[in-house]
């Protein structure tokens, strides 16, 4: 009988783990967008101020998703 190990577990939770980051992190991006583009209907005479805290925001954000897929492939690795 075959069971499920240990490494399979860390390889499945890593799994999960990326894609619930990259998921969010869609999500969020696409929510600053939708914001940013509010903003700029709003006011298009600031539209060079928002898209320059959009493109800054939507790094910070990859920055982090991007730093939580790494971790969830170490720990799958390191099992």
């Amino acid at each position: 009988m075959t069971g499920i190990t240990n490494s399979a577990l860390a390889f499945l939770a890593a799994g999960f783990g990326a894609g619930i980051s990259v998921v969010g992190s869609a999500f969020g991006i696409g929510r600053l967008a939708s914001a940013a583009l509010d903003g700029t209907a709003r006011q298009p005479a600031a539209s060079n101020d928002i898209r320059l805290g959009m493109i800054i925001a939507a790094a910070l954000i990859e920055g982090v998703t991007l730093f939580a897929v790494v971790v969830c492939v170490i720990l799958a690795i390191k099992s």
